[in-house]
């Protein structure tokens, strides 16, 4: 395979991976503010697509920074939602579609306008200096205090056509920063973006020691289950308690009790109420702590060894 073919299906590839990124990560996050009507599900969409698509064709050589871009927009679609709700719960539905997508749209207009001087962040292949980071993070600190303001203000005791008109102004406010900090929006979307690619490249060289993990983990769960069945199953009483009483356990409540035990979550719908199931409850605690000790060992030695590696 020449050079050229190799470099067009390694593009080809990362264009797929951005698209199929973005597009699950905005149904995720539609699907999940979809109680707030059905408008802003499509809206949500509708700003991940319009903004994967013209990213693209502004910046055609810094295809990583949609993920980036993906992920601030379903933060930022988490926290309007959240804002929207709890201090402008009357606002006419037709405010909040325009006051989520002013932001959005003043963002990538500003990319348009200072295209020139934004292609090189983007196609920036290292994170900066993190002493630059405060400065990076002032538009965050601005579009908070907006926030924060909504909140104090009894904003959500207005008249619907007030609170529609402050939830526009407040969002208008947001837009006009996210234009004016351009550059620092940019530069964040893209560290992000780097973050996530040197994770999911860490989590590679991780796969062994925790696939290890989860198969222990995984038979420890099966093992201690099985136990709790069995040893209900012969008892001539039952050795469980559920949320009506004295209860004779299946093996799928087995497993859940068994996985509840073992992570230390102790939901309270079944609890033993033999002493010897309690102690064999304690021992897979135990045991599950050893577990840990046994994953966090093995993540460090895989880290060691890449170490030891990439200095040779």
């Amino acid at each position: 395979m020449s050079a050229a073919r190799r470099r067009g299906l390694t593009r080809l590839t990362a264009w797929l991976r951005a698209v199929l990124f973005t597009v699950v990560l905005a149904v995720l996050t539609a699907w999940g503010v979809g109680d707030d009507g059905r408008v802003m599900p499509m809206v949500v969409v509708a700003a991940a697509a319009l903004g994967l698509g013209f990213l693209y064709w502004l910046f055609p050589r810094g295809l990583h920074f949609a993920f980036g871009t993906a992920t601030g927009l379903a933060i930022y679609a988490s926290l309007f939602v959240v804002l929207s709700r709890a201090q402008f719960p009357q606002a006419p539905d037709w405010s909040r579609a325009p006051a989520f997508l002013l932001p959005v749209f003043a963002f990538l207009v500003s990319a348009w306008w200072r295209r020139g001087d934004l292609a090189g962040i983007v196609g920036r292949e290292d994170e900066h200096d993190l002493a630059e980071l405060p400065h990076t993070l002032r538009w965050v600190l601005f579009t908070a205090l907006i926030g924060l303001v909504c909140f104090v203000l009894p904003v959500n005791r207005l008249e619907p056509w007030a609170q529609a008109a402050a939830l526009l102004i407040s969002m208008a406010a947001i837009a006009g920063i996210v234009a004016l900090s351009v550059r620092d929006v940019v530069r964040l979307l893209v560290d992000v973006a780097l973050i996530m690619h040197e994770v999911s490249d860490r989590a590679r060289h991780m796969m062994v020691p925790a696939t290890a993990f989860l198969l222990m983990y995984a038979l420890l769960v099966v093992v201690f289950a099985a136990a709790y069945r069995i040893s209900d199953g012969l008892s001539i009483v039952s050795l469980f308690n559920g949320p009506g009483g004295p209860m004779r356990i299946s093996y799928s409540d087995a497993l859940h009790f068994s996985i509840a035990t073992l992570s230390t979550v102790g939901y309270g719908d079944i609890h033993p109420q033999d002493d010897g199931i309690r102690v064999l409850a304690s021992i897979q605690v135990v045991l599950g702590q050893l577990l840990l000790l046994f994953g966090v060992a093995e993540i460090l030695r895989a880290r060691r060894r890449r170490g030891g590696a990439g200095t040779e």
